[in-house]
């Protein structure tokens, strides 16, 4: 079973950045379409960026320009590069993967159990 383990959470100011990573094991993430989600206090589970297996990637628009997500197969790790971050970017952020393509749609089967980023103005 595919298991996601988050790091790199914390607190910036605003303009800061952060590099989130997840660690993927029981599985070759190369071979999973991953994404990374983000959820508020008090809001609904937003997409905010995927990867596929060819490495064609998807972004929310209100992260584009902004948001980088990679992978590096070698280390079987998933990373999102947040730049520019603002308050409205505060939010528990997870990983997900699944061998079925869900874009950034919260239906992937694996779940880590998340990183905070808080960033204050």
């Amino acid at each position: 079973q595919m298991q996601l383990v988050e790091s790199g959470g914390g607190s910036v100011q605003s303009g800061g950045s952060l590099r989130l990573s997840c660690a993927a094991s029981g599985y070759r993430l190369s071979t999973y379409y991953m994404g990374w989600f983000r959820q508020a206090p008090g809001k609904e589970r937003e997409g905010v960026a995927s990867i596929d297996v060819d490495g064609r990637t998807t972004y929310v628009t209100s992260v584009r320009g902004r948001f980088t997500i990679s992978q590096d197969n070698a280390k079987n790790t998933l990373y999102l590069q947040m730049n520019s971050l603002s308050p409205e970017d505060t939010a528990m952020y997870y990983c997900a993967a699944d061998r079925s393509n869900w874009w950034l749609s919260p239906s992937y089967r694996y779940w880590g159990r998340g990183t905070q980023v808080t960033v204050s103005s």
